[in-house]
């Protein structure tokens, strides 16, 4: 499984905005400047990031885009259910029913299990953390130690 180019380039894009001062408002160019996002892609996938309430848009002179919520209050789970819709792994899972095999097969109970971790781990990964280990990363790219994985937050 591999998530969509649209959900990677918003995942980026929230990141971004992340980092900037709270309710700061930042020029859609300046966006596509940092992370390499054309114009036209950007619009498409901070739409449905908008629509789910973690982005928000002002028009006009100045305007641009800015995080809706604090970072520490948007995950990755967030990010990827506005992109893509809620992870389902297999069809069988979509609706409860759907397979005449789902009371038996053992396949089933393991497609439930690995999407309520997936979910889990992605619901744990804010952007406020994510934020804190780029910054910590970045550091450490400038020759200090090596890199640091991600890792969730712990509440």
């Amino acid at each position: 499984m591999l998530i969509t180019r649209a959900t990677e380039y918003a995942i980026r894009a929230v990141l971004y905005l992340a980092k900037q001062p709270p309710g700061e408002i930042v020029l859609k160019k300046d966006i596509c400047q940092t992370q390499n996002i054309t114009p036209a892609f950007l619009t498409k996938i901070l739409q449905p990031l908008i629509k789910a309430g973690i982005v928000g848009s002002q028009r006009g002179v100045g305007g641009g885009f800015f995080l809706a919520r604090d970072p520490s209050d948007i995950t990755l789970l967030d990010v990827v259910e506005a992109e893509d819709g809620p992870l389902y792994l297999n069809q069988c899972l979509i609706e409860e029913g759907t397979c005449e095999r789902d009371l038996f097969c053992p396949a089933h109970g393991a497609w439930r299990h690995i999407r309520g971790e997936m979910t889990r781990i992605l619901g744990d990964y804010s952007f406020a953390r994510l934020s804190e280990i780029e910054e910590e990363n970045l550091k450490k790219a400038n020759g200090r130690a090596p890199f640091q994985e991600a890792e969730p937050t712990q509440d």
